[in-house]
């Protein structure tokens, strides 16, 4: 997720302080992985210095003056060329399981363990993340059918890779 862009389309809506823009992304987008302040502060100081916010003033607090930002017309321009391209599909042609998998073949350790281990390791956060969606609201369920279809197409290579485990150790070995 592009942190900067989530932030300037945040600010379309008008202008915030920082504290306003981190409450407001760990709101909606935050709730595996809040933002820090340092981080909500050093990507508005980039968006600033590139001209896609400005400060739109500066009130005094109980500590240090609060900025308030404000996105500016190259900054909704920003966001607009971002929110238009499409991400790029990620094929995971090299991942850590296979790489655990071949390896574990190659060393003449049990891969089937492996295989099994992370199928009870995938259910268990199958699980987590149903009970989160039965009790979430539209936000939280579209975004953990998200995870649960990923999940679910890993189990699906958890077994294809289990039933041709004996061939796959033949090509290995070679």
């Amino acid at each position: 997720m592009s942190i900067g862009h989530t932030l300037l389309g945040l600010l379309e809506s008008g202008p915030r302080h920082g504290y306003d823009l981190k409450r407001a992304f760990d709101e909606k987008f935050g709730h595996d992985r809040p933002l820090h302040y340092g981080q909500v502060y050093s990507t508005m100081s980039r968006l600033l210095k590139n001209g896609l916010v400005e400060v739109d003033g500066i009130e005094p607090g109980g500590g240090p003056e609060r900025k308030r930002y404000a996105i500016t017309d190259a900054g909704i321009t920003d966001v607009q060329r971002w929110l238009a391209t499409p991400e790029k599909p990620e094929p995971y042609l090299q991942s850590t399981l296979y790489t655990k998998v071949v390896l574990a073949l190659l060393t003449r350790r049990d891969a089937a363990d492996i295989l099994d281990t992370q199928r009870a390791e995938h259910l268990r956060m199958m699980r987590i993340l149903t009970d989160r969606k039965r009790k979430g609201d539209l936000a939280d369920q579209l975004i953990c059918d998200h995870a649960l279809f990923h999940l679910e197409a890993d189990l699906r290579w958890l077994e294809l890779t289990a039933a041709r485990l004996d061939k796959l150790a033949e090509v290995v070995a070679k």
